[in-house]
């Protein structure tokens, strides 16, 4: 793949009278530009935690006109935090201030607070404007994009939530210079999914150039971004709520998402959990003689490269996942549906997995 220099990109997600604009540079928080012409009325909320605020809310609100009512919510930062009694917080903050239907919500942060401010948003009075502004990998190449909102339960994670779309996604590469190694390595973690699902070719230049990607050095980091916000704008323009093809983007979910209610959400780091998911599904697909030995390995040296886990939790038995798995919003009539590898670059859906081999593989499976 061609590495081009650190410059504005603008990709659109394709929704007829709902698309959007991703734009994808250096340096765009401040610049009014970019937030303007997506807000809906002079009312504003950001919604972002006590984390981020101190590094960008100043930022972003010096790249909002004079004239508009700008307010904040700031709520805690973590995973553990993604509750309806935080996205209550948001509503409240916005009821004491009066906002009517014409306000726009802006997410400020990272996966956490852009669901929980798109779930707030998709309901305050039946739906009203926001803008996704990530400040991590994670939540600047996957879940700032799609219109995926909610918020987790006790019992499994994302189960109450809405399709609601942005009306603008501001990708501000510049942020990921404050983003410690650890968060780095999870959104990572997403964007070798894409090279999995999709882009062999992607994957290819992803062995070449995780050290650069881990070193923060910005042309990689435009490259890999704007790779994998294209190729989900694409799924998500096929399938926006996720009635087939967009369910591909799960790849190590299932498994992933079982790892982080069993430890406790925020334990694990999301993509942490996926990356390891990850690797059970190559293993399983190999095990169905879909890859080979050699694509398995390919998938475990990526994931190492990239400082991910390689083994799951010492204390998840095979009857934990499975409980947890059987759960999964992906599931139909009572049957596990994993997202598996026909080849890599090439992902399908799959409901008829042996059930002795995946008990088989959860047992065998490295734990740490």
């Amino acid at each position: 793949m061609n590495q081009p220099d650190a410059a504005l990109t603008t990709l659109r997600v394709s929704l007829g009278d709902r698309s959007y604009p991703i734009h994808i540079g250096p340096g765009l928080l401040g610049d009014p530009q970019w937030l303007t012409p997506h807000l809906a009325g002079r009312q504003v909320m950001v919604v972002t935690n006590d984390s981020v605020a101190p590094l960008y809310l100043e930022t972003l609100k010096q790249g909002l006109p004079d004239d508009l009512d700008v307010r904040e919510v700031i709520l805690p930062d973590g995973e553990a935090t993604k509750s309806l009694a935080n996205v209550e917080r948001i509503w409240d903050a916005l009821l004491a201030a009066g906002f009517n239907r014409r306000c726009t919500l802006i997410a400020l942060g990272g996966g956490v607070i852009g669901d929980m401010a798109g779930y707030a948003a998709a309901s305050y009075q039946r739906g009203v404007a926001f803008i996704q502004v990530p400040t991590t990998l994670l939540a600047q190449v996957d879940s700032s994009v799609g219109g995926k909102t909610g918020v987790n339960h006790p019992r499994g994670k994302n189960m109450i939530g809405a399709f609601w779309q942005p009306r603008a996604v501001l990708v501000d590469t510049h942020t990921l210079a404050t983003l410690p190694p650890r968060e780095l390595s999870a959104g990572l973690a997403e964007v070798i999914k894409y090279g999995l699902i999709r882009d062999v070719d992607f994957l290819a230049w992803l062995e070449t150039s995780m050290a650069m990607l881990r070193d923060l050095d910005a042309a990689a980091l435009a490259t890999a971004i704007e790779r994998s916000c294209s190729i989900k704008a694409e799924i998500v323009a096929e399938d926006e709520t996720e009635q087939g093809v967009r369910a591909l983007l799960n790849l190590g979910h299932t498994f992933g998402h079982a790892i982080e209610t069993h430890q406790g959400y925020g334990h694990w780091l999301h993509g942490e959990a996926v990356g390891a998911g990850m690797l059970m599904a190559a293993e399983l697909s190999h095990r169905l003689g879909w890859l080979e030995a050699s694509d398995v390995a390919r998938v475990r040296d990526l994931l190492e490269a990239a400082a991910l886990p390689l083994a799951a939790p010492g204390d998840m038995r095979a009857e934990d996942f499975l409980s947890l798995m059987r759960l999964d919003k992906k599931n139909l009539d009572d049957r596990l549906r994993l997202i598996l590898l026909r080849r890599l670059g090439d992902a399908c859906v799959h409901d008829a997995t042996p059930p002795e081999m995946l008990v088989t593989l959860l047992e065998e499976f490295p734990r740490a």
